[in-house]
């Protein structure tokens, strides 16, 4: 029984010694290690990206920590990327043991990093274009192509730990400077002092552009360990935070009075992660051509979010909630793998007062609206999936309840108005033209009853089929325009139908911005769903006020002009030809050949939409009868056509992107 204790101790003592050899082997070669270590990656730098580490001394600290001082990296014929003065780092031994790489603290003082781009290029290419170039290395063998399945929560959570593990639990950075020097356009963010001690966290940050000086500060809890904090952001000086480099790179301005950001917990509960927490933001603006006119002003904003994931799915919860102002949101956002790939949106808004809302809107977003008065409440749904294998299959379905709502009075877009006498005053890129009274006192108008039938079932064939029987809105129609505009990848078709096209020629103007698009949608869904007016006197209304042609509104003029008749007496050829110009009424003369007749590409939109008709039962075989006969241009239209034909030869005519002739000198 002595002999196995004998050899057990034995075995102890040997393994003893030989950890204790190792740990002094360690310490007596950790720095011609870590000396090695750098000449790898500088060796790296240098090779495969062209760039300069020096290092001016490194050494061990400690038991397990770095101190390394001035540290530049420079590419070849390039600013200085990065300079920094001293840096001390430590990681948790205990976890480095076990393989996990813990920072524990960290100093860094006085240096900067500085990104520049000028007519060379920029101080990073190198490293974008090395990158690059190694990716396209890497030929994948047959067997890669089968991938293992991603499972989207393990994969999430290995990130999120590892990138908050590499947060020291003790931080200090001081006199840090992070500079942007983009073809001349300049921004300084100087991180003035940084400390992290006992999970509180405080920061003074100096920004300074061509445009703005502030100064900002951050504080609160951060705990990377228990992977919880509580930072708020707002600016010392007074008024907004302005975000720089924005206006100056993209010509857009944004800023807000503060943010709060908020990480509550990540779990990982078997196969399921999730991620809880929010974000606040008080007074934020926003100013962009494309959006609006004026600045983008939401008061109070919230985002309460709870992101969740397994082994094939990813999503925003149905637990989450979006507030701006007084509106709620409650959204569910996901992403489906098990079989097919599915993308889903359902985005729900609880029963709220209308008044409500409408006092909630942006200011500078919705500015027809201002000034509605409303009694009563509505609740409101939103459904979206799309299958990538069975996009026939799409669901876009948009629900809204009223209750009890009634409109006591209409903001600036008075929607009553389409039912009197009125001025309408066409906008043409940004400019107003002539008014034109929409109303028996002008003698171009023409009421509805005094329009071709041809003209009208063929401008509702090619623009709105089911005008009379939809509220604003084709479902049908908007299905397949996500379906195209997805598989395009980009605004490749839209949806737009009479009720659509009115609105924004009475009420808004033709800019293409957010705004102009979001209170288009709003301003039909009113005017539909209200019974504000009939649908004849709406169609009556569009057919006298559409431009038809260059400085021709409405059918009076138009018919006129190219037939010199009235709208009533218009042969079917005749509409044919005003209800396929309307898309592009000033490029009206480029159907046309040299001989005065029409190209055939206009000639077949002619019988295909010809057919179609017939197809409907619109029109007979009898009314088909008129199309062996010529289109015959008689009005004042007619002097285009001319100068069109006459210039072909010499090719100094040429139609811009609006429709407007340019005539060569």
């Amino acid at each position: 029984m002595k002999q196995p204790k004998h050899i057990l101790l034995l075995t102890l003592k040997t393994v003893g010694i030989l950890f204790a050899l190792t740990v002094i082997l360690f310490f007596t070669l950790r720095n011609s290690l870590l000396q090695r270590t750098l000449k790898q990656v500088s060796d790296k730098l240098s090779n495969r990206y062209q760039c300069t580490l020096a290092i001016g001394q490194a050494s061990f600290k400690g038991l397990a920590g770095v101190q390394l001082n001035q540290i530049t990296l420079v590419p070849n014929n390039a600013d200085t990327i990065l300079q920094i003065g001293s840096v001390q780092a430590s990681i948790s031994l205990w976890y480095a043991l076990v393989g996990d790489i813990r920072l524990q603290e960290l100093e860094v003082m006085n240096g900067f990093i500085q990104l520049t781009k000028n007519e060379s290029g920029r101080n990073v290419d190198a490293f974008i274009k090395g990158k690059k170039e190694s990716d396209s290395l890497v030929t994948p063998n047959a067997s890669d192509k089968v991938a293992e399945k991603l499972n989207y929560a393990k994969l999430a959570y290995k990130f999120i730990t590892k990138a908050l593990n590499l947060v020291p639990t003790h931080m200090q950075l001081q006199n840090l400077s992070l500079r942007l020097n983009d073809m001349g356009y300049k921004v300084a963010i100087d991180l003035e002092t940084l400390t992290l001690s006992a999970k509180e966290l405080q920061s003074f940050i100096a920004v300074s552009s061509d445009e703005i000086s502030q100064r900002w500060k951050i504080t609160g809890l951060a705990d990377p360990r228990g992977r919880t904090a509580d930072l708020e952001f707002f600016n010392t000086d007074t008024g907004k935070i302005l975000i720089p480099y924005l206006n100056q790179r993209l010509n857009m301005l944004c800023g807000f009075d503060s943010i709060k950001l908020n990480l509550a917990s990540v779990q990982m509960d078997g196969e399921e992660l999730s991620i809880k927490g929010y974000a606040a933001v008080r007074n934020f603006m926003i100013n962009h051509p494309k959006i609006a006119k004026k600045d983008v002003v939401i008061d109070q904003a919230r985002f309460d979010y709870a992101f969740k994931a397994g082994a094939d799915f990813v999503c925003l919860d149905s637990t989450s909630t979006i507030q701006f102002n007084k509106v709620l949101f409650v959204p569910y956002i996901g992403l489906q793998t098990a079989e097919d790939t599915i993308y889903q949106m359902h985005i729900n808004i609880p029963k709220m007062v209308a008044q409500d809302f409408i006092s909630s809107l942006p200011e500078g977003l919705f500015s027809h609206f201002k000034g509605m008065e409303t009694t009563g409440s509505f609740e409101y749904r939103l459904d979206f999936v799309y299958n990538e294998n069975k996009p026939q299959n799409l669901v876009f379905e948009s629900t809204l309840n009223k209750h009890e709502f009634r409109i006591l009075r209409y903001g600036e877009a008075n929607l009553s108005k389409l039912n009197a006498d009125f001025v309408y005053t066409p906008i043409e890129y940004g400019r107003p033209q002539r008014p034109i009274w929409v109303g028996a006192a002008n003698p171009n108008f023409t009421p509805l009853d005094q329009i071709s039938p041809y003209l009208q079932k063929c401008v509702l064939t090619t623009e709105d089929p089911s005008f009379f029987y939809h509220r604003g809105f084709i479902d049908e129609a908007f299905r397949q325009s996500i379906i195209k505009n997805i598989r395009k990848r980009k605004f490749a078709r839209g949806a737009s139908t009479i009720s659509m096209q009115l609105v924004k020629n009475v009420f808004l103007t033709r800019e293409k911005t957010i705004s102009r698009k979001l209170e288009e949608i709003l301003l039909v869904y009113i005017l539909e769903n209200n019974r504000i007016s009939n649908k004849e006197r709406m169609l009556e209304v569009y057919f006298n006020i559409i431009e038809w042609g260059p400085n021709v509104y409405g059918i009076g003029e138009a018919a006129q002009f190219y037939f010199q008749k009235r709208p009533i007496d218009l042969t079917l050829n005749e509409c044919l030809f005003l209800a396929t110009i309307i898309p592009r009424p000033k490029g009206f003369m480029w159907r046309f050949g040299k001989d005065g007749n029409l190209k055939p590409f206009a000639d077949k939109q002619f019988s295909f939409l010809t057919n179609l008709m017939m197809r409907r039962n619109l029109i007979t075989d009898q009314d088909t009868l008129q199309r062996q006969l010529p289109l015959l241009i008689s009005g004042n239209a007619k002097q285009f056509i001319k100068i069109t034909a006459d210039t072909l030869v010499s090719d100094s005519v040429f139609l811009d992107e609006e429709g407007r002739i340019i005539l060569a000198e």
